[in-house]
């Protein structure tokens, strides 16, 4: 289940990419398919973990656990997409107080 919406959440950000003329549509396209693929790799990660330590307390077979590598990964993921989403929205604030458009059919001829 949590694959499909994965999927569905890449699909949504693809044919938003394909479809947008507006900049800041397309940067929230972008980051929909951000999301998606944090979203399949934690799914991914939910298998296969062991605990670091048995003891009496935890036996073996007791809980389900699940491997931290996808989540660090995917928690760094999360930091980089903030901080590049924050760029791209600046960026396209300076493009509109230079321009006075973020549509794409408006800035093709522009050449600064």
């Amino acid at each position: 289940m949590v694959y499909m919406i994965s999927i569905i959440l890449m699909g949504v950000g693809v044919y938003g990419l394909l479809t947008q003329k507006n900049l800041f549509k397309y940067l929230v396209s972008l980051t929909i398919i951000d999301t998606a693929v944090n979203i399949f790799i934690i799914a991914l990660g939910y298998t296969g973990g062991e605990a670091p330590i048995y003891t009496e307390k935890f036996p073996y077979f007791s809980f389900n656990f699940v491997d931290p590598l996808p989540q660090a990964l995917v928690l760094t993921a999360i930091v980089i997409g903030v901080g590049v989403l924050a760029l791209g929205a600046s960026l396209l604030v300076r493009i509109k107080e230079k321009h006075s458009s973020i549509d794409i059919e408006d800035l093709k001829g522009v050449k600064e």
